[in-house]
């Protein structure tokens, strides 16, 4: 498959990009040697080959999600700047319309 300007531009608008007319031509040459290289990697033969999933063999250790109380609301509430003895106190940041 090969690439020509027409592809370019209408990539270009696909993407809402602008593409001057003199960075064209080197877009249309890179664009051709992707096209080539993966071109290249299609002729190596697969067909006994796993997929890959995992880089390594290594097993995702998690804990089990238990709820645990590790600080009280009282400790928490002690270096905030702003509270009301229950909840911390934040500046608004939205605006209803």
């Amino acid at each position: 498959m090969k690439i020509n300007l027409d592809t370019i531009d209408k990539v270009a608008h696909l993407a809402r990009l602008e593409v001057k007319e003199e960075d064209k031509q080197g877009l249309l040459n890179d664009m051709n040697n992707i096209l080539t290289f993966m071109d290249k990697l299609n002729e190596v033969n697969t067909d006994n080959v796993e997929p890959l999933i995992y880089m390594n063999d290594e097993v995702n250790v998690v804990r089990e999600d238990e709820v645990i109380q590790v600080i009280s609301r009282e400790d928490a509430l002690q270096n905030a700047p702003k509270h009301d003895g229950k909840y911390f106190r934040v500046a608004k940041v939205i605006n209803k319309q």
